[in-house]
């Protein structure tokens, strides 16, 4: 697939080359992250600056500043004058993250039940709904977006909403890695099952059992690191 036809499959906002001039420059770096995160840009694939420009009916400027911003996360190469790729996934900045984020979303759970208060959950409550409704349905492009909402919702819950867009900047590789992982069998009811015992935890007050459930959760897909890189060795 070209970079541009991979680029097209994009959320609504930007597809079919419509973007606000105002923020270019943002619209076309989320645009090409969420391909890259979703794999339809693969590791290694080369990207066009023209090409992409010309889709969007812009100048090359915002998508110079979109990748430079992408190749900071740590998802794109940039070889000056040369060409511009997708990264491969780097498990070690991977499991850097994952120790980032479980520290975070432990301390998230310890707040929540500090705070008490089912009312709190409610967004927590409606994103497990959906996402098992996408993956009764199999979607799991849905199913993938309310695993993202699920944990935001916490985040939101304890009041540090900040902290999640910090996970989520850092989490490129490390979500490459669950997306590659989430496929195999039993992966998504898997995911399902954590997310509900870390809401009954957080809802009945058992500190213990949340610490537990969300270490669990989170370990999952590095834990099984080799055997996804053994099915996709192209990645890394």
């Amino acid at each position: 697939m070209s970079s541009l036809a991979a680029i097209t499959m994009g959320s609504a906002s930007t597809r079919n080359g419509k973007i606000r001039k105002s923020s270019a420059s943002q619209q076309i770096r989320d645009a090409l992250r969420e391909r890259i995160i979703t794999l339809n840009l693969t590791p290694g694939e080369n990207l066009s600056r023209a090409e992409i420009a010309d889709f969007y009916g812009v100048s090359q400027t915002p998508v110079r500043d979109a990748m430079m911003r992408l190749e900071e996360e740590g998802l794109l190469h940039i070889y000056p004058q040369s060409k511009t790729e997708v990264s491969k996934i780097d498990i070690d900045n991977a499991r850097e993250t994952q120790f980032l984020r479980l520290a975070l979303e432990i301390e998230v759970t310890r707040r929540l039940i500090s705070a008490g208060g089912s009312d709190l959950l409610n967004a927590v409550e409606q994103a497990l709904i959906r996402q098992k409704q996408a993956w009764e349905a199999g979607d799991l492009e849905k199913f993938a977006a309310n695993d993202r909402a699920f944990h935001r919702a916490l985040f939101e819950a304890a009041k540090v909403p900040d902290l999640w867009d910090l996970v989520t900047e850092r989490s490129g590789h490390i979500d490459r890695l669950r997306n590659l992982n989430l496929p195999d069998p039993g992966k998504a009811a898997e995911i399902v099952a954590y997310h509900q015992r870390i809401l009954d935890a957080v809802k009945s007050g058992d500190t213990v059992t949340a610490e537990s459930e969300v270490r669990g959760h989170l370990t999952g897909t590095l834990a099984s690191v080799e055997t996804i890189r053994a099915q996709h060795p192209e990645f890394f």
